[in-house]
């Protein structure tokens, strides 16, 4: 069982990026749950600007994105699967899709000439036109926040998946409920192929409540094998997202004392043996350019 009092990512080293920001490159850091600007002496002071229409710099449009997206939960179904799941997006990509933006907006409106048009027809016609704007201004801007932000890398990448996760998991509603079943089953049956060379496609995942860790059992053979999963939305947040899920051949369940770079684990040998305590190191360097920290008991 995870300890409570430890936030989720306890077992995140910092991460870091470099983007290019004015004339220059800056360092964008992620660190105990917070996104900062490293190249910026007053990086509050200029998101107040920004958002009262002054000027912006690639960094402060990173952290607006950030924010705009730490609980969307579409984060979840185009965010990366495994550290093999490469979504590779660099700052020219971003540039690119900037400017074909601009080139594809809606021009203004301009009503043609009509013969005593009614009133009420050009007042829906108005009204459409600028919905039709509005809309397109939303899917350039999401757009453009997505390539900017799966452009940091993926350490990154798999870091805003466990602040969308831990914004929902607590109390998931009807509406958060099944893209967080989504994302647990698309992210833990490669984990479970690593673990047991099973298909994928035999593996049946449910969301489970916060309370326990869950179950896993293996029945049936052959094609008709299945490996049933039940856990929590918190363990993408707290395994997952820390690259836990998998520790000399064991499957980690749950984190009942997190820690960087040394944690405990629960953790299952196979399908429905007792879940063991296991201490864990994390080695390899996490600032490297894929930031996958390989953790051993």
């Amino acid at each position: 069982m995870d300890s409570p009092n430890d936030p989720w990512f306890t077992c995140l080293a910092p991460c870091v990026s470099l983007l290019p920001c004015g004339q220059g490159r800056h360092v964008v850091r992620w660190e105990a749950g917070e996104l900062r600007l490293a190249g910026h002496d007053d990086p509050e002071a200029e998101l107040v600007l920004a958002a009262l229409g002054g000027g912006k710099v690639r960094c402060i449009e990173v952290a607006e994105a950030w924010g705009r997206h730490a609980a969307d939960l579409t984060v979840l179904g185009i965010g990366p699967r495994s550290p093999a799941d490469e979504i590779a997006v660099g700052w020219d990509d971003v540039d690119s899709a900037a400017q074909a933006g601009l080139r594809g907006m809606l021009p203004s409106h301009r009503p043609g000439r009509l013969a005593n048009p009614p009133v009420a027809a050009i007042a829906r016609a108005s009204a459409r036109h600028a919905q039709l704007k509005q809309e397109a201004e939303q899917a350039g801007r999401r757009r453009d926040d997505m390539l900017s932000l799966f452009a940091l890398g993926y350490g990154f990448q798999v870091r805003l998946i466990g602040h969308v996760v831990a914004a929902h998991a607590a109390r998931p509603g009807p509406g958060s409920r099944p893209a967080l079943a989504a994302a647990l089953a698309g992210r833990l049956a490669p984990v479970a192929e690593q673990w047991l060379g099973i298909d994928p496609g035999q593996v049946k995942v449910t969301l489970r409540g916060e309370r326990g860790w869950g179950s896993v059992e293996l029945t049936g053979h052959g094609a008709q094998r299945r490996l049933q999963v039940s856990l929590p939305a918190a363990w993408l947040a707290r395994v997952w997202v820390p690259g836990l899920a998998l520790v000399g051949r064991h499957l980690v369940v749950a984190v009942p004392r997190a820690g960087w770079p040394d944690a405990q684990v629960l953790a299952l040998r196979a399908p429905g043996a007792e879940p063991v305590l296991l201490d864990v190191h994390a080695g390899g360097d996490p600032s490297g350019a894929r930031d996958v920290p390989h953790w051993t008991l």
